[in-house]
């Protein structure tokens, strides 16, 4: 409810229109005789079928599934197989918008997850890369009866499978690959055809657009992209296809940004969008539907932006929402276009992030990009100038990733807020304000000030932003540098400018598989080959803690749904803003013997060459 009172409150006058259609139209589809339903479906000819052409696939680890699928195994995002089967008893033959979900099951996506059926999609690519092996019979027939019971079970609007307009997009490939690699006979094809029609009918209706852009479109125009290459030879096909390319095309240049990142401030979500786009361009050209080399540039941008922050072992650090979603399947990628590698420092200035491969593979992001999306920023977390760090393939400093998005509202607000990020927290508050568990109010800015080599071969970074600027008790801008020296080892500053007395929590969340030690006054961080070192200048130090629950601190989620404790090395100090600073040392190989303790006199902070003069490294 909250959520709807303010999208109406940003709504302009086309919206506010465009919402009330759609509350007509789900009024009128409870009562299909009054004519708020799908007509008849049209017919669509066998040799239209035989005809298309469907995009490839790249099997990596999914084939290893098969014999789970064959067992009965689906994607469930960690929830109880009870839990999801208790929900789906109670919500199969309700109308879709009398579901009530509040209090009937912790989360609705774990419930949505097998309903994509990504699991045939395995199934089916193992067969069209083996059609003659007589071991996958067993799959042809599974594949064939899971998308019939599917069907059968999952009568039109009925059920918590036609809530979201997304959800029936992404299932219309899957209905395709089914329909043209599979046999069927002549019902068999006339009902999966029949509910390519209506899912596509569907989401023609109930498009997410203005303040609901985002990822969600572009999962609704592959289906209707899909739905209306099957109908193409009908009035209604048509308008789908040619309504999904069209919007297809406008939101790239919305979603990507020119530098390849992410306007949703999510990584995760980055690679679904670009494998979505990547799988409808295979698929409208090797079909000669029309020539897509217009968008391949933008989502070449994408992917170099994405290939900059991992290496060989270490994938992208899970910045912002994540609910392991993908656009064909677990282990299964459309054919991409990949990037050429670049390494050293890449900025990323219109996404608002660094990354800086250093030597035995050492990674270091930098975060000083906005909040996310306007008008709601949903998928953004409050981490402004957060770092990560990867050294030999091992991520060290981390971001803590997502966990679930609904049903556990303390750590829903922790690992989107601030002090669950390699960043300073001031007073407690997050950078901008959680008004529900997907809207922020409040968004900060953050911008990079400079980017520039040093004349002994580093570089520096300095940025700043202005979430505090709120703050009742004297507004507190904050801001970072990061100094790179020797290619090794890492020094990050934190500076604040403002007024009043305040509180300023540093935090460096840490893997939870890592060993923590103390050496010679350091923090000594390792984990497999990988080892690093941490030290606060000045008075205090560090303060080491895992997994406390009220309030939550110190967790990690490697997956969607699932949590475990983690280390933090923290430290707070409380003053004015300008009598604050911290400065963090981090050696990613060894505490070096010789570190010149006048090497970072250039920085120009008060006190900082007495702290240096009085450290014994």
């Amino acid at each position: 409810m909250r959520t709807n009172i303010l999208r109406l409150k940003t709504a302009s006058m086309p919206e506010l229109l465009y919402r009330l259609k759609q509350l007509l139209v789900v009024l009128r589809a409870r009562y299909p005789m009054q004519g708020g339903r799908a007509g008849p479906i049209p017919k669509v000819d066998p040799a239209d079928i035989e005809q298309l052409k469907m995009p490839g696939l790249h099997p990596r680890s999914c084939l290893e599934n098969i014999d789970s699928i064959l067992a009965g195994g689906t994607f469930t995002l960690n929830m109880e197989k009870s839990v999801q089967e208790r929900f789906e008893r109670y919500s199969k033959n309700l109308f879709f918008s009398d579901i009530r979900i509040a209090g009937r099951i912790p989360d609705i996506r774990p419930v949505w997850e097998p309903a994509r059926l990504q699991h045939i999609t395995i199934l089916i690519a193992a067969i069209v890369n083996e059609p003659r092996s007589p071991a996958l019979q067993p799959a042809r027939e599974f594949a064939k009866n899971a998308v019939l019971k599917w069907i059968a079970e999952n009568p039109f609007l009925r059920g918590p499978h036609y809530i979201s307009a997304m959800e029936c997009g992404l299932r219309i490939p899957v209905f395709c690959y089914a329909l043209r690699v599979l046999d069927w006979n002549h019902d068999e094809r006339a009902s999966i055809c029949g509910a390519i029609y209506l899912h596509a009918w569907w989401i023609f209706r109930r498009l997410s657009l203005y303040s609901s852009l985002g990822n969600h479109t572009i999962g609704e125009c592959v289906g209707l992209i899909f739905a209306g290459a099957v109908f193409r030879n009908h009035r209604e096909g048509s308008g789908w296809f040619e309504a999904g390319m069209r919007l297809l095309e406008k939101e790239l240049f919305h979603q990507v940004l020119e530098d390849g990142g992410p306007v949703e401030q999510s990584f995760q979500y980055l690679r679904f969008i670009l494998d979505l786009y990547w799988l409808s361009i295979d698929f409208v050209e090797k079909n000669g539907f029309c020539n897509c080399e217009s968008l391949k540039e933008r989502l070449l941008a994408g992917e170099s932006f994405l290939a900059a922050f991992q290496d060989q072992c270490c994938d992208p650090p899970s910045i912002g929402d994540s609910d392991d979603g993908f656009a064909v399947a677990p282990g299964l990628a459309p054919e991409r276009r990949e990037p050429k590698k670049e390494i050293g420092v890449r900025v990323f200035d219109k996404s608002g992030y660094t990354v800086i491969h250093g030597q035995n593979g050492v990674l270091l992001t930098f975060d000083h990009g906005p909040l996310g999306m306007p008008p709601f920023y949903n998928h953004g977390h409050a981490d402004a100038l957060s770092i990560t760090l990867c050294s030999r393939g091992e991520p060290i400093l981390v971001d803590p990733g997502t966990y679930r998005y609904n049903g556990e509202h303390l750590y829903r607000q922790y690992f989107k807020g601030t002090r669950a990020h390699n960043t300073v927290t001031i007073d407690g508050l997050d950078q901008a304000v959680q008004e529900t568990g997907f809207i922020w109010g409040h968004p900060f800015t953050a911008k990079l000030l400079g980017a520039s080599e040093t004349a002994e071969g580093g570089f520096v970074l300095d940025a700043v932003h202005n979430g505090y600027s709120r703050l009742t008790e004297g507004p507190v801008h904050h801001g970072r540098s990061i100094y790179f020296l020797d290619r090794l080892h890492f020094l990050c500053v934190d500076r604040f400018s403002g007024s009043g007395t305040h509180s300023f929590e540093l935090n460096f969340h840490l893997h939870p598989d890592v060993r923590i030690s103390r050496e010679k006054g350091w923090w000594a961080i390792e984990k497999g080959a990988a080892k690093i070192f941490l030290m606060l200048l000045g008075a205090g130090g560090f303060r080491f803690v895992t997994g406390e629950e009220d309030p939550p601190f110190g967790w990690f989620s490697a997956s969607y749904g699932a949590k475990k404790r983690s280390g933090v090395l923290t430290s707070v100090r409380s003053g004015l803003p300008c009598d604050v600073c911290f400065v963090t040392l981090i050696c990613t190989e060894k505490i070096p013997a010789n570190f010149e303790k006048g090497a970072v006199k250039c920085i120009g902070i008060p006190a900082l060459e007495s702290w240096m003069s009085g450290l014994t490294l």
